[in-house]
């Protein structure tokens, strides 16, 4: 059907972008079964449980299976467990880097690499990598460049070699399939997953962005406690929690589970409310692209996959 999906073996040029807690295994299964590539992230998950997740999952699906590392800290370790189990290795936030690209080869998976401008996009090819996925400013969460994605998508269709992916603001078949007449291989899209059967986000942030009208996010540092912050404090969220982040009483938000504990989300912090949170939901990061007014309903994961692509 493209290049993207000849080279990973998925029947759909769509992959379900990799949101943290939200990217869910389920999530990411589901999106494999109904023929695109479905993501988690492995930020801090060590290798051993990292490659017993991937062979559970694996396991419920013949789909096509992909795994996002984030930061100059990813675990070569992980990287190298996660290539022998999926087929494309996902790297964000962090300079394109040969040994990444090196070590997720020799484990038998290709590379994509999300970048937010041209130079970062020719280091993504010079660094070996197979695909690279362009991010433009509309791109709910962490945004890399400061530039809308058709005009950078444009420019780095003209320099990168390998399958392109447009990613940022995709929320219908319209602009789905306007993007991949403008040249991109695929699509990646995450806010309009959050609202899925199969996503980890908490009931109250999937309500959210159904709720969500027009022009109702903005890039903002209101969310700044996290790793990926500590570089460049820049995440589309929805405007709601802004504005609840900044009269919130206290330094704490809620409680979330990780690695088994109950533990408290600070005031500010990067981490969106998974199905686990409790506390001021209202006031954690509920990251959404500027595609949000698209969402109109809560849906199975493979239903999205339809629509998104009915015009393709």
């Amino acid at each position: 059907m493209s290049a993207y999906t000849d080279l990973v073996g998925c029947r759909f040029p769509i992959q379900q972008a990799p949101m943290g807690t939200v990217s869910s295994p389920e999530l990411a299964v589901a999106v494999a079964e109904a023929g695109g590539v479905g993501t988690i992230t492995a930020f801090g998950v060590p290798a051993v449980q990292l490659d017993s997740m991937l062979a559970e999952m694996a396991s419920r699906t013949s789909g096509t299976l992909s795994v996002n590392f984030l930061t100059s800290g990813w675990d070569r370790d992980a990287v190298a467990a996660a290539a022998g189990r999926v087929r494309l290795i996902d790297f964000f936030w962090v300079d394109p880097d040969p040994e990444a690209v090196e070590i997720a080869h020799r484990g038998g998976a290709l590379v994509c690499w999300q970048v937010g401008s041209v130079g970062e996009a020719r280091a993504a090819v010079d660094a070996g990598c197979d695909v690279v996925a362009v991010q433009g400013t509309e791109a709910g969460g962490h945004v890399r460049g400061d530039r809308p994605l058709l005009p950078l998508l444009d420019e780095v269709l003209n320099v990168a070699g390998v399958p392109v992916l447009a990613a940022g603001g995709i929320g219908d078949a319209k602009s789905a399939s306007g993007l991949l007449e403008a040249g991109a291989a695929g699509i990646r899209v995450g806010t309009r997953f959050i609202a899925t059967v199969e996503s980890g986000a908490h009931p109250v942030y999937k309500q959210a962005v159904v709720d969500a009208a027009a022009n109702s996010t903005d890039i903002s540092d209101a969310f700044a406690v996290c790793p990926l912050c500590a570089t460049s404090p820049r995440a589309r969220v929805l405007r709601g929690c802004i504005e609840a982040v900044r009269a919130l009483a206290g330094e704490v938000a809620g409680e979330t589970m990780l690695a088994g504990q109950r533990v408290p989300v600070p005031k500010g912090s990067g981490m969106p409310p998974g199905a686990s949170a409790t506390g001021g939901i209202e006031a954690m990061a509920m990251y959404a692209s500027r595609s949000v007014e698209s969402v109109r309903s809560i849906q199975p994961a493979a239903d999205v996959v339809a629509e998104l692509l009915a015009s393709c």
